[in-house]
Order: C-alpha cells, then sequence, then structure tokens
C-alpha cells in the first residue's frame, strides 16, 4: 500500500495501482490536497464556494477597467487574492497545500513544460489555422508600445495573472476531483482524467473575451495547450510548477513582442 492508502483521515484507502505512470506522476509520494481527505477534506458546499470565488476572481480581472498595464495590475491582483483567501477561509492553515518548497529538478519542469506548451500551441495552432480563422492575443501583440513603465508593468502583471490563471484551473480541478473520486466514486485516475480535460475547457473558455469570441480558438487550441501546464501540477503536486512553466510560456511571447516594437521604433 501506499503512503495515501495509510494516512490517516483518508476518504478511501489508495493503491500503487490508483497511480499513473513515472511519465504522469513523481514516485516522491506525494498526492493532490483535498480531494481524499488530506490535509483536510473540504465538503461538498465548501468547494462550490471556491469556485464562485475563482469565478468572482476572475470577474474582477475582466470587468475592472484597465486603461494600461500599471492600472492593470489592481484586478490581476484580485483574480489571485480573491480565490486564496476563500481557500484560506475554508481549508484553514492547509490552503496552503497547493504550493510546495520548489526545488532545482521543479526549475527544470517548469522550463520543459513551459517548451511542451509552446510546441502544442503552435503545432495545434498551425494546424486550426489552416482551417478556421484565428485571432491575436492583443495584450502580447501590444507588448512595448507603451513605453518602458508599461512594459515592466505589463512583466509583473502577467506574472501575478498567470498565477491567478494557474489558481483559476487548479482549484476547479481539484474540486472536479474531489467529486468524482469522493462522491461519484470513480477511480483517482478516471476521475483525474476527466477533472483534466473538464478544467482545459474551463480554462480555453474564460480566454473566449480574448481571442474576439473564437470558439475554436478558445477550446481547440488554448485548451489542448493548457494539458501540458495542467501535467505539471499533475507531476508534482506543485502550483509555483505550472505557474513558472506558464510565465515562462507568456514571457517569451511578450518579450519577442517587445523586441519586434523596439525593432521597428528604431528603425
Amino acid at each position: 500500500m501506499t503512503a495515501e492508502a495509510t494516512t490517516p483521515g483518508t476518504l478511501r484507502p489508495l493503491s500503487e495501482h490508483d497511480r499513473f505512470g513515472r511519465l504522469i506522476e513523481r514516485r516522491d509520494g506525494a498526492d493532490f490536497p483535498y480531494y481524499n481527505g488530506v490535509p483536510v477534506e473540504l465538503s461538498a458546499v465548501k468547494w462550490i464556494i471556491v469556485w464562485l470565488a475563482v469565478a468572482a476572481g476572475f470577474a474582477a480581472l475582466i470587468f475592472i477597467p484597465t486603461p494600461n498595464n500599471l492600472g492593470a495590475l489592481l484586478p490581476r491582483t484580485l483574480f489571485v487574492v480573491i480565490p486564496l483567501a476563500v481557500l484560506a477561509l475554508v481549508a484553514g492553515r492547509a490552503w496552503t497545500a497547493i504550493f510546495r518548497r520548489v526545488r532545482l529538478v521543479d526549475v527544470g519542469n517548469m522550463f520543459f513544460f513551459a517548451a511542451l506548451n509552446i510546441v502544442l500551441t503552435f503545432v495545434i495552432g498551425g494546424i486550426v489555422s489552416l482551417i478556421f480563422p484565428v485571432a491575436p492575443n492583443a495584450t502580447i501583440a501590444g507588448a512595448g508600445a507603451g513605453g518602458v513603465v508599461d512594459t515592466i508593468a505589463l512583466y509583473v502583471g502577467s506574472g501575478i495573472q498567470l498565477i491567478g490563471e494557474e489558481i483559476f484551473v487548479v482549484l476547479p480541478f481539484l474540486a472536479l476531483t474531489y467529486f468524482l473520486f469522493a462522491k461519484a466514486g470513480l477511480s483517482r485516475k478516471t476521475a483525474i482524467i476527466l477533472a483534466w480535460i473538464i478544467s482545459a475547457i474551463w480554462f480555453g473558455a474564460a480566454h473566449l473575451p480574448t481571442y474576439d469570441w473564437n470558439w475554436v480558438q478558445a477550446i481547440v487550441i488554448i485548451g489542448s495547450a493548457r494539458i501540458a501546464l495542467t501535467l505539471a501540477f499533475i507531476r508534482t503536486k506543485n502550483l509555483w510548477v505550472s505557474a513558472g512553466a506558464h510565465i515562462i510560456n507568456d514571457w517569451v511571447f511578450i518579450t519577442v513582442s517587445v523586441l519586434t516594437a523596439a525593432a521597428v521604433v528604431g528603425s
């Protein structure tokens, strides 16, 4: 039996068969928090409250007016703070369970999953663009056009927002895993796979306003690329790793746009 099977408070005992192979999950004894009563159990009502807080944070990000990247720091910060504050309210000190210590191997994972995500984005995006029209990401396309202060605010603010985007996916992923595993009685593997797919669709749908309500682009391209970033969390059980990969991914594209804008101005 694994460590999860003997941990007091688990809702259902687990065996090694319940875990994915080494390519998906590391053999470090770590497991996802909350879904199986460890370190605390969040009831269905509490999970609904957390999910509503995630939606409230997203609403702040979308609806608070942002004239520039400096002004966008407030809604981007609220995007992170609101769901984490509510998670702390319902989970107590155990709210930090989604964050683990970052080791050197985790930094390597950040770069690996960022590269994997970039490759997936180009491959899937290239295929989809041959069939359907796609819209540019206005934030990335306009990077560097607002001056030095605005560009610095873009890097800082986007870093904060991308941590929020990981929270926006990981908390619903854990909620779905709990509902499917603890309540619906599905196996751990099946619950994770379904939660993985549904949370990717949830993430893609949230990008509809970013891509002019292009459903194919948001769900197929963004949703599919999300699979790699969630895999970073599934493998490490550490939101810092998936957030790091996400930040590296987006900062690569932002930096390309900034350098392009600087080259145009200098020419």
